[in-house]
């Protein structure tokens, strides 16, 4: 009898063209114009002359919801600028982009109705952020300006990482991201040309003692024209997906069981299929359900909110635990309280996979990594109008020029920190 403890595990991720994903993107969308209209006020030396304060992107407020149904996008949320964008222009191009732009694909980017209900931040939220607890108490350092600037909200945020991929991302959730991709690849190249916007993905592999030894279902469901018939479309996406995306990756798949579009039929989707809602994907975003999620959205968020940034930063941490090798597995927690600026707690579980103490770990890590919430912002260079860009495909495992928080750049210092 085998002593082999073997499972299970399932991760999706969805298409740019999926309802709650188009609202991500239009919410990530209109934080980068502000972000990039505020640099440029601020370098023109603008000052308001309502207010008297001059433009800074330091200064940016951003919560911004975005709501979609049939024929229509919906915008909400909180804002602090000096910038005025064109959120009407805006909506419309991220709908064009995708590819919603006819009758024929249920959604139009130049007939679809777009509401605005943005509206200015509460001073009582600012003013924590502004001016931290710490600096309240006197106990702010005079010359540490990193403690003078709180937490722009309260919260728990989880980072995780494992050694199963080259990016130290968990093999489901990395493999139905790339499928997601090339499943957008093949319908805007005119590879598959009958293809439309929306779509999904899932990976189910087996593990054996904690190991992925196997890919055992592969499903991909994804909105089609309806002249196309349901074999056309899954030997297609067998040859120009599934087997080039696994074959890339030096993944074995042959004799996985594939499901494409199981209910036999998937022309009506979109906005016109099923509402969408900026925040309603987050286990996609982040580690497919492997690692724990803290329950905040990351999408139309700026970076003073912790929701995002330490967020960012536990991933930051979590992989160079990993890449120095102190740990095959990691997951890190990070607790912040609104207003204040240091973290109240920091706590590192690498699953009994580490090769020092983890008491050492988490030492080295209060050591090495700066996680108050304006140190996060500068380290990693959130001010910055990429967010859009994170707004599909996962925030975590796209090692791009934007994405700073998958750099390894502490692994020395790690490795030192903890004697190795």
């Amino acid at each position: 009898m085998s002593d082999t403890h073997s499972y299970l595990f399932t991760s999706e991720s969805v298409t740019e063209g999926h309802p709650d994903k188009l609202c991500d993107q239009v919410s990530d969308a209109i934080l980068d114009a502000i972000l990039a209209k505020e640099a440029q006020l601020a370098a023109e030396g603008y000052v308001s002359p309502s207010s008297g304060r001059a433009a800074n992107v330091d200064d940016v407020r951003c919560a911004i919801e975005t709501f979609t149904t049939t024929g229509i996008v919906t915008v909400m949320g909180e804002v602090r600028t000096q910038a005025y964008v064109d959120v009407d222009s805006i909506v419309r191009d991220v709908v064009r982009s995708i590819g919603y732009t006819g009758s024929d694909m249920g959604f139009d980017a130049e007939t679809c109705a777009v509401s605005n209900y943005m509206h200015a931040q509460s001073a009582d939220i600012a003013m924590g952020v502004d001016e931290s607890y710490e600096t309240q108490q006197g106990t702010a350092a005079a010359d540490d300006a990193y403690d003078r600037i709180g937490a722009g909200d309260q919260g728990i945020m989880f980072g995780y990482a494992c050694d199963e991929t080259s990016t130290l991302m968990p093999m489901p959730i990395f493999l139905a991201h790339r499928l997601a991709e090339r499943l957008t690849e093949v319908r805007k190249d005119g590879t598959l040309p009958y293809l439309r916007p929306d779509g999904k993905t899932q990976v189910t592999v087996r593990y054996e003692d904690e190991r992925p030894v196997a890919v055992e279902k592969v499903l991909i469901s994804t909105q089609h024209a309806p002249e196309v018939g349901a074999a056309q479309i899954k030997a297609d996406l067998v040859e120009r997906v599934i087997k080039p995306v696994f074959d890339a990756e030096g993944v074995q798949w042959e004799g996985a069981e594939v499901f494409v579009n199981p209910t036999g039929r998937f022309v009506v989707g979109g906005p016109m299929g099923d509402t969408g809602l900026t925040g309603r994907k987050i286990i996609v975003d982040t580690y497919g359900g492997m690692g724990r999620h803290g329950g905040g959205a990351f999408s139309g968020k700026d970076c003073t909110k912790v929701d995002r940034s330490a967020a960012y930063a536990a991933r930051w941490v979590a992989k160079n635990i990993v890449a120095a090798g102190l740990a095959k597995r990691c997951e890190v927690q990070l607790a912040y309280a609104i207003g204040v600026a240091r973290p109240l707690s920091i706590f590192v579980n690498t699953f009994g996979t580490a090769t020092v103490p983890e008491a050492d770990i988490e030492r080295a890590v209060a050591e090495v990594f700066d996680l108050r919430p304006a140190a996060i912002i500068d380290a990693l260079k959130l001010r910055r109008p990429i967010y859009r860009l994170t707004s599909n495909y996962g925030h975590f495992g796209r090692e791009l020029p934007e994405f700073t928080w998958e750099a390894t750049d502490k692994v020395d210092a790690l490795r030192a920190a903890c004697g190795k």
